[in-house]
């Protein structure tokens, strides 16, 4: 019985160091990282995203997107990221510091989208692909959300935003109505468009 305060005091002081090198040691080490130009007069990198972006970031994690995509390249030496054209430098700390939760992902079952709004800039492809992964990507695993999408009856002129399907699909809506995205599939896309790893940092420049 007389060593129980000695063990409740040696506990006490485990978590105590515990909490310091979890907590406080990261705050040490990346709380004082600050988005950097790379030449005077340069832009600020990283940078926040916001709007509609931003809406599409909440969605991205609500529809648990992260469980199925990473969002970090790694270096060379550690997997093949680089050579599938994933990013061309590695991701660091410092890319990180503006996001309230950094959605590094879990798995690959997908790609990884670090860098996906440079490699896939085409607004209509992302549209298609999250509508039907199929049309775009032949046997991927990701389960279509066409629930983002609204089939409507055509009033007047067809909209500019309907879905422009390939030759040959065997879902197109019927004759008089079209396939437009909805404002969370608008947000959706502009995140991942808005996902472009195009910036140098001191600490990590572009792969030569």
């Amino acid at each position: 019985m007389k060593s129980l305060p000695t063990l409740f005091i040696g506990i006490t002081l485990m978590i105590a160091f515990s909490f310091t090198g979890l907590i406080v040691m990261a705050l040490i080490q990346f709380g004082s990282l600050e988005p950097v130009a790379m030449e005077e007069g340069e832009p600020l990198y990283p940078q926040a995203i916001a709007g509609m972006a931003q809406m599409g970031r909440e969605d991205y994690i609500r529809l648990g997107c992260m469980y199925c995509h990473s969002n970090q390249v790694r270096r060379k030496g550690f997997g093949s990221d680089f050579e599938r054209g994933w990013g061309d430098r590695q991701t660091v700390a410092r890319d990180y510091i503006l996001q309230n939760r950094v959605l590094l992902g879990t798995m690959r079952t997908g790609p990884d989208l670090t860098n996906v709004g440079q490699r896939l800039s085409s607004e209509d492809w992302h549209y298609l692909h999250l509508y039907d992964p199929q049309i775009t990507s032949k046997g991927s695993l990701m389960p279509p959300f066409s629930y983002l999408f609204e089939n409507r009856k055509i009033d007047g002129e067809p909209s500019p935003y309907a879905l422009k399907f390939p030759p040959g699909y065997k879902k197109t809506p019927k004759e008089g109505y079209e396939i437009v995205p909805t404002t969370r599939a608008e947000a959706l896309v502009a995140f991942l468009l808005s996902l472009k790893l195009n910036y140098e940092l001191p600490e990590s420049r572009f792969s030569e």
